[in-house]
């Protein structure tokens, strides 16, 4: 929900600040702008939240520490390459891809729950896939329309 929350935020922000510095509304770039910052945070969360990230991902899956540390290192540099006009669009699609492929740790870590910012404690109940797994199809759809589509 949170990344949600700052995703939409940003976006009104964002597109209200290129509105008031360039004198147009620029929807795509607040729409890239948004998601960037949001990637900067979730990117983030990865190292701050290194055990209960690597806890959503299932034992039998080898280096998992580092699949966490990649992960998060690839959404803040796919959040640069957003706002970079001549790599946006390669960095869409890679992230319309991480989306699906990190889906798969999303629903396990819910039927688990796995609570990745207090591992100790329960996290969410199962109820939260269904909102979780139209999430990811919003974060795909969001980055196909604002960095794809009108690029």
């Amino acid at each position: 929900m949170k990344p949600l929350i700052l995703l939409l935020v940003c976006f009104l922000l964002a597109g209200a600040g290129i509105r008031v510095y360039e004198g147009t509304w620029d929807m795509p770039l607040a729409g890239k702008v948004a998601m960037a910052i949001m990637l900067l945070f979730t990117g983030a969360a990865h190292f701050k939240f290194m055990e209960g990230m690597t806890a959503m991902l299932p034992a039998f899956i080898p280096f998992r520490k580092a699949i966490v540390y990649a992960t998060g290192i690839f959404e803040i540099v796919a959040a640069a390459g957003l706002l970079c006009s001549n790599i946006s669009i390669p960095a869409a699609w890679s992230l319309i891809v991480f989306f699906v492929l990190v889906l798969p740790a999303n629903i396990y870590a819910a039927l688990r729950k796995i609570n990745y910012e207090n591992p100790g404690e329960k996290g969410p109940s199962t109820r939260y896939l269904w909102f979780r797994v139209p999430l990811q199809l919003f974060f795909i759809a969001w980055v196909y329309f604002f960095a794809v589509i009108n690029h």
